[in-house]
């Protein structure tokens, strides 16, 4: 489908973005850029990506540096686990000694599937591989008129077929760029600006007026909402953590003593939770108060309902079993949620409004 190819590389040579990771064939920048920006706008990602490879300039430096530093790195911008399977493919390809060099091995890394894999090959060695990303999804399903729904087995294996076979094999690397942009900035989700599209005269979409409608999604994300009340504890120039464990959101990050309940608990029912008694242990509580109502945190699967408490303790050299105690000036140096890291700002400002926040 030269036409195809032909008409979204003419309209990328006039309308791409100037990205840091675009002018390199280095594997390595690509593949960082690439996981960062998975789940994440280009707009959000560039300065994380800046400040990543300041940090982390080589797949050696990756590879040995500390969790905490990396995770540390990519503090707020979500979807952790994208940082741990980072690191670990660090180890992978040091341990090895250079860069994977084929699809199969690229693919092999931890956090990489299909579409990243194809990414970087196509775009560090200009392998003929195709990618299949929303940006794509989009183009294709309204440019083809294909109504099948993206987010099923078939539908995945239908729209793999159409992007290889709509790519132009022959400039790989530009063509995926370009198909990627085009979706990105003109056939974007919401009112795109058909009339000045290079591609209205044969975009079917267009013509069954369906380009609000495509791509179709067949199945609906079921939302989890959980309620969550933290509670800082201060004892003098001290403060306590813990990391979160595997298996749940935010994994190997930091927070502050957490009590999660059913559903929302009041000021006064928080001090009645055994719970609470436990975690202090029966040491003397000098004050308490309410640091924020509820932050309201929305995840891709999950609405956390947060809100956070100051207990001061009558005592300074308080140990609670589980947490780490750590001074109040190191807390920056722990990488934390987005979620931690407001609250610890509000906590700072002891004479802050109360009021609802939320934190998409």
């Amino acid at each position: 489908m030269s036409f195809f190819a032909d008409k979204i590389i003419d309209w990328y040579k006039e309308n791409k973005r100037d990205l840091p990771w675009r002018d390199t064939k280095d594997p390595y920048k690509i593949w960082i850029s690439e996981i960062i920006l998975q789940q994440t706008r280009v707009v959000q990602g560039y300065d994380y990506y800046c400040r990543f490879m300041t940090h982390f300039p080589d797949v050696n430096t990756l590879a040995h540096a500390s969790e905490d530093e990396v995770m540390k790195c990519w503090q707020g911008l979500g979807y952790y686990s994208r940082a741990r399977n980072l690191h670990t493919a660090a180890k992978m390809i040091a341990e090895k000694g250079c860069f994977p060099t084929t699809y199969e091995e690229v693919r092999a890394l931890k956090g990489v599937g299909d579409y990243t894999a194809a990414a970087i090959c196509s775009f560090a060695y200009d392998l003929p591989y195709s990618v299949v990303d929303g940006n794509v999804y989009r183009v294709l399903s309204r440019w083809m008129g294909v109504e099948d729904p993206i987010d099923t087995g078939a539908g995945k294996k239908l729209f793999a077929s159409l992007a290889d076979e709509m790519m132009d094999k022959s400039r790989p690397a530009l063509y995926n760029q370009a198909i990627m942009d085009f979706g990105a900035l003109q056939c974007v989700p919401s009112s795109p600006s058909c009339l000045f599209c290079p591609l209205a005269d044969s975009c079917v979409a267009l013509q069954k007026n369906l380009v609000d409608k495509l791509p179709r999604k067949e199945r609906k994300t079921k939302v989890l909402d959980r309620y969550f009340s933290y509670i800082y504890v201060r004892a003098g120039v001290y403060t306590y953590i813990k990391k979160r464990a595997a298996g749940d959101i935010w994994q190997n990050l930091y927070e502050f003593p957490l009590i999660e309940t059913p559903g929302e608990v009041g000021e006064e029912a928080i001090l009645g939770l055994p719970e609470f008694h436990h975690l202090l242990g029966g040491h003397d509580i000098q004050s308490f108060r309410m640091v924020s109502p509820e932050i309201k945190h929305v995840l891709s699967h999950r609405v956390i309902h947060a809100k956070c408490y100051e207990v001061v303790l009558a005592e300074e050299n308080v140990t609670l079993p589980g947490f780490q105690r750590i001074q109040i000036d190191d807390f920056h140096n722990f990488p934390v949620s987005r979620l931690i890291s407001r609250f610890f700002s509000l906590l700072l400002k002891p004479n802050h409004k109360k009021q609802n926040h939320v934190i998409e």
